[in-house]
């Protein structure tokens, strides 16, 4: 039976990503989203992409745009070291890049240019990397960077569910982007923030991202029945780096 099996947020933890997919026991008849951050926190930044580019060859893959990796094509176009990119976990991508050909570059180049910024399904379930802000959905946003940089969806979401859905739905201030769809899978701001390592859900919207840049492990759900897969905390594959902490 197929299924729709959403990722988080991987950050270069190739070893957690290899383990998580082994438990959520992975066929071709599956259908693979990733939310995106495919870069930038630990060593197998380069052999991420390097494997996600062989697994989208034998597997139905849908990638979303994270901003790490947007930090990270940059770079590999122009050269140019951003500062602030380096200190939040570039420099570890960098650094992954040292043995890397040209050609391999490309290849890398063609796949992040390549990645798509939301993804919406047949069930009106949407995937993106990080948030919207248009109050009439994706297809309206003026600002195509908010869809890997936003937080403000995931703020919103769980200032929702702390006030209570119906208690929101009665008041003028319902909020209207949480209206078009039926769920919405993000990543970007770790549940670690909040204390959760598991994925965690606020009105209609789940969060997927359950920290593996930082102790977390790396999660992968079922969205039809919500079983949740996850790696050992990404750190303890890597146990001589500092990741993004």
């Amino acid at each position: 039976m197929s299924r729709t099996l959403v990722i988080g947020d991987i950050h270069g933890a190739l070893k957690a990503l290899e383990q998580v997919l082994g438990k959520a026991q992975v066929t071709t008849e599956d259908t693979l989203v990733f939310l995106g951050d495919y870069m930038d926190g630990w060593s197998d930044a380069a052999p991420t992409l390097d494997f996600l580019i062989e697994l989208n060859s034998s597997h139905s893959c849908v990638f979303l745009r994270g901003n790490h990796d947007e930090l990270c094509l940059e770079w590999l176009m122009d050269g140019e070291e951003n500062t602030m990119w380096l200190h939040h976990g570039g420099q570890t991508t960098v650094d992954s890049y040292a043995e890397a050909s040209n050609e391999q570059k490309k290849l890398h180049m063609q796949f992040l240019m390549g990645l798509d910024n939301f993804h919406l399904d047949k069930k009106n379930r949407l995937f993106l990397h990080a948030g919207f802000t248009n109050m009439h959905g994706v297809l309206h946003e003026y600002f195509p960077k908010v869809f890997y940089w936003d937080r403000t969806l995931w703020e919103m979401a769980l200032l929702v569910e702390e006030i209570g859905i119906k208690k929101v739905q009665r008041s003028r201030a319902n909020p209207q982007r949480l209206k078009h769809y039926h769920e919405i899978y993000i990543g970007h701001t770790p549940v670690t923030r909040i204390g959760k390592t598991t994925p965690v859900k606020a009105a209609n919207v789940w969060n997927i991202d359950t920290g593996a840049a930082f102790k977390g492990p790396l999660s992968i759900m079922d969205v039809d029945s919500k079983e949740v897969w996850q790696s050992d905390p990404a750190y303890t594959f890597y146990p001589n780096e500092d990741g993004r902490n």
